[in-house]
């Protein structure tokens, strides 16, 4: 598959860096910097006479991806400054390259590159990176958090694993962000939220195996989905009223059977979309017009997606089989 093009740096997203800053004076504005992006927080660094930091946030509805990259740090959140805030986020925080552990409710956590680990900023938590850091770091609502998960308050930080169940899933869509945090705004903020808040359900609160209901429940909903399928953009809440369930029974029914929400409807989607483009009848139609037909209102958002699925533009894609 050719590699995908870089993503445009987004014309909102939020950048800091110490570059401009005197070396004595780095540290600080760095403090200050991840205070302003994130929440009160305190940060040391044996580094500190030579410190060097890069932070770049995006924010997807309210969701907000942020690439952090510097310094080996210290982070602190202390009970001052908990007592001081007025929200209490989530944070889903997964390293790049380097080990590094967290510190809740007196439990200390190794984690390993591509670990994601959630962190409750409602309550005292530690953050050492002994080296560099290279961190994705998504800003989750307290009440979205809610939605997805039965247990919203932990004592101690949430592991998903690398390399155990949906933290597969999960760590792989993390690292994509923690290279390229504009992608999030080249998603419709609705299936960047359903896809991330289904993975996260599934990865910390894994299904059962799934029932009988369940298989029924997430047939009916491919069977809705795919007769909706030219209805942009669709969302999760939109089939679980349809079918008189909760968002959570919907998606945790998809999770149950090792699939998503948004996989499947973007599967039903691509796969209708090339169906169309190789019918010889339909040859004069323009490929956006396929693409609306579709379900995708952005005609370059189909080609992104319908390239990275097939390893071909549409319009390749109608050309090679209208050839035969």
């Amino acid at each position: 598959m050719p590699a995908a093009a870089p993503v445009s740096p987004s014309a909102s997203a939020r950048r800091w860096s110490t570059e401009a800053v005197p070396p004595e004076r780095r540290l600080d504005y760095w403090v200050g910097a991840i205070c302003e992006a994130f929440l009160e927080m305190d940060c040391s660094s044996r580094e500190a006479r030579h410190f060097d930091g890069r932070l770049v946030s995006v924010a997807s509805g309210a969701l907000s991806f942020n690439q952090v990259e510097a310094s080996t740090q210290d982070v602190y959140r202390t009970r001052a400054a908990i007592a001081r805030g007025a929200q209490q986020p989530f944070y889903l925080i997964t390293h790049r390259r380097t080990p590094w552990h967290v510190v809740q409710g007196g439990q200390r956590v190794g984690l390993r590159p591509g670990d994601a680990v959630l962190v409750d900023s409602a309550r005292t938590y530690e953050l050492h990176y002994p080296r560099a850091v290279e961190v994705v770091s998504i800003q989750l609502p307290r009440a979205w958090v809610g939605q997805w998960l039965r247990q919203l308050d932990h004592p101690v930080a949430r592991v998903a694993w690398r390399d155990r169940g949906w933290g597969q899933a999960l760590s792989a869509w993390s690292l994509q962000f923690a290279h390229e945090p504009e992608l999030a705004s080249l998603v419709p903020e609705h299936l960047l939220a359903d896809q991330l808040g289904a993975m996260l359900s599934a990865a910390l609160e894994p299904a059962v195996a799934p029932t009988h209901a369940g298989r029924d429940l997430a047939v009916r909903a491919e069977a809705l989905m795919r007769d909706r399928l030219d209805t942009a953009g669709l969302q999760a809440s939109d089939v679980a009223l349809a079918l008189g369930v909760s968002l959570r029974t919907l998606h945790r029914a998809f999770a149950a059977c090792s699939a998503t929400f948004a996989d499947t409807l973007r599967g039903l989607r691509l796969r209708r979309a090339a169906e169309l483009l190789a019918q010889p009848r339909l040859a004069g139609v323009s490929v956006a017009e396929i693409g609306r037909r579709c379900g995708y209102a952005d005609a370059s958002h189909f080609v992104r997606e319908f390239q990275r699925r097939h390893a071909q533009t549409p319009a390749r894609w109608r050309r090679d089989r209208l050839a035969h």
